[in-house]
């Protein structure tokens, strides 16, 4: 019997090939998203200097929502926020090796609804 191949091994190969590409500088930093199977974490890093500059997840008391949807939007928005104070106004999006749908689209979503361009 031939074995499926792993999930996340083949989205860390997927996540890798994009970090080839895409790096994040003081000027245009990455915003970076993991997703559990209950949480999602949202981090904006600055590649040069190796330092994360914000970050927001699920697990924060200013996120709310009822389903996962909802909080990943609650999420991006909080992240825009705390970037915008932070003077981020632009970033690179890193999906993580994960699809542009649900959760990791709605965070993207509120992110640019709440300021960040990308």
């Amino acid at each position: 019997m031939i074995s499926k191949p792993d999930k996340n091994k083949t989205r860390q190969k997927r996540h890798l090939r994009v970090r080839g590409k895409i790096s994040g500088t003081a000027k245009c930093p990455r915003l970076n998203v993991y997703r559990s199977n209950k949480n999602i974490y949202a981090q904006v890093i600055d590649d040069v200097a190796g330092v994360t500059l914000v970050s927001a997840s699920t697990l924060d008391n200013e996120v709310k929502g009822n389903t996962k949807t909802e909080k990943a939007a609650s999420v991006g928005e909080v992240v825009a926020k705390r970037a915008a104070e932070k003077d981020i106004k632009e970033v690179v999006f890193d999906r993580g090796g994960y699809l542009y749908h649900g959760r990791i689209e709605a965070l993207a979503e509120a992110a640019r609804k709440n300021g960040l361009d990308f």
